[in-house]
């Protein structure tokens, strides 16, 4: 059953950045200041569009990840067009994202998918990890790389894996 998400409409907020230095990652990201439950309806994994300092765009949900606060994340590739590290504050533009998501791949990757019989697994798996492992294997520089990677994305997907990472 599809979630039905109350659309409050575009939210402004100015909040800092977040790096869990406890943990050895890159990994970091604003709180979202409001309860998803009233600003949204639901309470977890809220789909999102957002624009930090005007100018830099991000697609994701909104994610409690165990904590009190719903986290917005920032790769490394959004910290770095932003020139903001942790400790910093960013603007944030955030609104309900309606819209379907769908990640395009590319035929040499949709064609591996298929050849090993794992197109429809693929497919079963979150927006956001159909994502990652597209942005891993197109993040690659060089020919041979990309090869290994399609070839790694095939042998975790085949062992249950979700992510790349």
């Amino acid at each position: 059953m599809a979630k039905v998400y109350k659309n409050p409409g575009p939210i402004e907020f100015t909040a800092e950045i977040k790096r869990n230095m406890e943990v050895n990652n890159s990994s970091a990201w604003v709180e979202f200041p409001y309860d998803l439950k009233e600003t949204f309806g639901v309470g977890n994994l809220v789909p999102y569009k957002v624009v930090f300092d005007g100018r830099v765009y991000y697609q994701g949900s909104l994610a409690k990840m165990g904590g009190p606060k719903a986290m917005i994340l920032l790769r490394n590739d959004v910290q770095a067009e932003l020139g903001k590290k942790p400790g910093e504050n960013v603007q944030v533009h955030i609104e309900l994202d309606t819209t379907k998501r769908e990640v395009k791949l590319t035929a040499d990757v949709s064609k591996a998918l298929e050849h090993a019989g794992l197109k429809a697994i693929f497919n079963k798996l979150p927006y956001s990890h159909q994502r990652e492992y597209n942005l891993w294997i197109e993040d690659a520089k060089r020919p041979e790389t990309r090869i290994a990677r399609i070839q790694k994305m095939c042998e975790m997907l085949a062992a249950g894996k979700k992510e790349p990472r």
